[in-house]
């Protein structure tokens, strides 16, 4: 992937991170993203400083996003 690319991946991440958080009302664990310092709008970081927030951001997402185990319903006919 061409860092061009990662950027913008990068930036499209930050509005599913924002989104995400309108959505569920809280904020989203992203120290480890955060501890970075690499934002989608560092187009002079280098391309595996990207490539690492992406991984982080994309981490720190999917892990506030997973839902708590909820109890099965028997399924029946009506």
């Amino acid at each position: 992937m061409k860092k061009q690319e990662l950027i913008h991946l990068h930036g499209l991440l930050a509005e599913v991170h924002e989104q995400c958080e309108m959505w569920e009302g809280e904020e989203l664990d992203l120290t480890a993203y955060d501890e970075l310092g690499v934002r989608p709008t560092s187009i002079h970081k280098s391309k595996t400083d990207h490539k690492a927030a992406v991984f982080k951001l994309a981490t720190g997402i999917t892990s506030g996003l997973e839902a708590p185990e909820q109890e099965r319903v028997a399924p029946h006919a009506d």
